[in-house]
């Protein structure tokens, strides 16, 4: 009796999902790069997600809009996440410019591994911007520590980065409560403790077009200092404390950082290690602040704890 042969299985179907606040002409760039990708049109979708105010830009493709009441990033890209059925979940800023060939190799990765999370490479698209490039560094190190085996990977930026869709939901998704940074962390943290892996994808590529200027870094990394504190109190929480690991990236980064900027123009190192220091800075003062605001919101949380009945 002949075998029945067995069906093909199944191409995975990919969500890109976009959150955006207030920056239409960034976005109407990325929506363009989205359009270009070398990947089965009928095997992806778009969804923007209009975090609070601002419209999106006509004539960028026929991408999903949603709207919601100002959130955050995180309830963004959740939102999106909860408003399609497709297997995998993509998500990129409206501030990046994604390599045609993007997609493809994000799918490729999770074709081999369906339940692996994934995560591409961000390189910096404006050289000539200083804030762009030292934050550019920054993440460089970062990824260079965190991902130093690709197929043991612990960290991967929001930018780039994609789930299967089931495995994201079950998680619970980004955390909300993450309104300045980390949120990316915190995930990354969750699934990794929940059994799960990450695969970094080198040629999964976008490019950042943030183009910042000195208070705008400032700003920036000092954001991420509240974020990380937030992210360690999480993870206390969880009975996961990171602080003695993040500490040790830290005590190795001025050896990195000083190997990475002999390879700099001569003209920017200066420069640029100015910035590092900045970075550094900026990032403890918002630890710093972030642990005292904390601190100062816990006998407020217990005044007005509510009385137990009985």
């Amino acid at each position: 009796m002949p075998s029945t042969p067995h069906a093909a299985p199944r191409e995975l179907t990919f969500a890109v999902i976009v959150p955006t606040y207030r920056r239409p002409a960034q976005l109407a760039r990325c929506l363009r790069a989205l359009e270009a990708q070398r990947f089965p049109r009928d095997r992806f979708e778009v969804v923007v997600v209009v975090d609070g105010e601002g419209e999106p830009p006509e004539g960028c493709g026929p991408a999903r809009v949603i709207r919601q009441a100002n959130a955050g990033p995180g309830a963004a890209r959740n939102r999106g996440a909860a408003a399609t059925s497709a297997d995998f979940l993509a998500f990129v800023d409206d501030d990046c410019v994604p390599d045609p060939g993007w997609l493809a190799a994000l799918a490729e990765r999770a074709a081999a591994d369906p339940e692996c999370g994934v995560g591409g490479a961000v390189v910096n698209a404006l050289d000539a911007n200083p804030y762009a490039a030292a934050s550019q560094l920054i993440v460089d190190l970062a990824y260079a520590h965190h991902n130093v085996d690709p197929a043991r990977a612990t960290f991967f930026a929001s930018n780039n980065l994609a789930f299967p869709a089931a495995a994201f939901r079950a998680l619970g998704g980004f955390d909300a409560a993450f309104r300045t940074a980390s949120e990316d962390r915190d995930l990354c943290a969750r699934w990794l403790e929940s059994g799960r892996r990450l695969t970094f994808v080198p040629e999964a590529t976008v490019a950042h077009m943030h183009d910042l200027t000195l208070g705008g870094f400032a700003r920036q990394h000092f954001a991420y200092g509240r974020g990380a504190w937030r992210f360690h109190a999480e993870s206390r929480r969880r009975g996961r404390g990171r602080l003695a690991r993040d500490l040790a990236f830290h005590r190795g980064f001025l050896a990195a950082a000083r190997r990475r900027l002999h390879h700099a123009p001569p003209s920017r190192r200066v420069t640029l290690a100015a910035l590092l220091a900045l970075w550094q800075g900026a990032n403890a003062l918002g630890f710093a602040y972030e642990a005292l605001r904390d601190r100062a919101a816990r006998p407020l949380a217990r005044r007005v704890r509510p009385a137990v009945a009985g």
